[in-house]
């Protein structure tokens, strides 16, 4: 039974805590293992996983790298471990996460977290999210060249409240349920973009024959309208922080405090990480204030071709063999825009649009409520990882 405040407190150097708890480092809440530093040698187009932070945050991408060499079992990464990545871009590499791919072997700039017999691994999880912001602020004060670290001598510095185990359980069951609800509806909205790409291919690519009456051969550029010159690149030394998603070519990498677009976006990524394994293009699918740097194009629907359209669109697209650049790979305007395109009659087109409207305004509520799901969350963890708000078991 949950209760607003607890009974007694007692004063500590992390401040006032129920009396019950304890005070220790975090570091000794758990054995912490840094990944491997791989070597070339090691790598083969094949094999299990080499773990690093972008798998962390994309999952396995045509970027990731493989090896079927063998290493100490310690370094061997199963699902559910929980992980650590202590060095990175600051405010978006420095974070905790349950390990979710195939078995794989953990990189360096990560530590796998083994708790000890008195800490719920879930509840260490949540420790972690209470202070992200302040790990996040370690690595920025170490900061060089955009990257940031959080070593083992700050871990053993850092000190943390512990409650008992039954109440540390009771805890995690309330934010999970938060969580729960957040990851339901990430995966609800993966399955509805499924949908829309199926749909999309039985409409307008699994065609036989002839196309139909009205309908035509044309090029990307003439369903789209092009924000590239809006662009403004900043560098992590210029990036001052804020609320407001900065985006590359293929995911957030920041948040500053101002934004240059607002609305609905399809950005493509345009250089570096330009095409997966697959030879899919990486593709977002953006709404909002956000702000965008030079490695993606940014991109709305025209010509009655509706935004939502492009991104189901670029999703099936093999852009390969429109990408220049052997040592730096890079999609340019002209090349994009020359990609072929059928343009159907504009009642389909009109029909079409109407189910992806749907279909995305759906996927655009589900990302709402998550909103909301994590404001909730953010304001009950500090309160219950403190005791501020008490979780105790009937």
């Amino acid at each position: 039974m949950t209760t607003a405040t607890p009974t007694k407190f007692k004063k500590t150097e992390i401040g006032l805590i129920p009396e019950e708890w304890n005070v220790l480092p975090i570091y000794e809440l758990a054995q912490w293992i840094n990944g491997l530093a791989f070597k070339n040698i090691h790598f083969s187009p094949s094999g299990k996983p080499v773990v690093k932070i972008n798998e962390l945050k994309y999952g396995v991408t045509g970027q990731t790298q493989f090896t079927e060499d063998m290493f100490d079992e310690k370094y061997h990464l199963h699902k559910n471990d929980l992980l650590f990545s202590w060095s990175g871009s600051p405010d978006t590499s420095i974070d905790a996460f349950w390990y979710d791919l195939p078995d794989g072997w953990l990189n360096q700039h990560i530590f796998k977290v083994k708790p000890k017999e008195s800490v719920f691994v879930d509840f260490l999880y949540y420790i972690f999210k209470t202070y992200k912001q302040r790990f996040i602020e370690i690595a920025r004060d170490k900061q060089t060249t955009g990257l940031g670290h959080v070593t083992l001598a700050d871990i053993k510095r850092f000190y943390v409240a512990l409650p008992p185990m039954t109440e540390q359980t009771k805890i995690t069951e309330i934010l999970s349920s938060l969580d729960d609800k957040i990851n339901l509806n990430s995966e609800i909205n993966a399955n509805l973009e499924k949908l829309a790409t199926t749909l999309f291919k039985k409409w307008f690519v699994d065609i036989e024959d002839e196309l139909p009456e009205g309908w035509r051969i044309g090029t990307f550029g003439e369903a789209v309208e092009n924000f590239d010159s809006k662009r403004i690149p900043l560098s992590s030394m210029e990036r001052k922080p804020g609320s407001y998603p900065y985006y590359g070519a293929t995911s957030i990498m920041d948040y500053v405090e101002d934004y240059i677009f607002d609305g609905t976006y399809v950005l493509l990524g345009e250089d570096g990480s330009v095409a997966k394994k697959d030879g899919k293009p990486f593709v977002q699918y953006v709404s909002g204030k956000i702000w965008v740097n030079n490695h993606a194009h940014v991109l709305q629907g025209k010509n009655g071709f509706s935004t939502e359209y492009i991104k189901v669109f670029l999703d099936q697209v093999n852009i390969v063999p429109f990408v220049t650049g052997a040592v730096q790979p890079k999609l340019n305007q002209a090349n994009m825009n020359s990609v072929p395109m059928i343009i159907p009659d504009q009642k389909t087109l009109i029909k079409f649009n109407e189910i992806l409207s749907v279909l995305f305004g759906m996927i655009l509520e589900n990302e709402s409520q998550t909103k909301n799901l994590e404001q909730v969350r953010d304001s009950l963890l500090p309160k219950l990882m403190s005791g501020k708000i008490r979780a105790k078991p009937l």
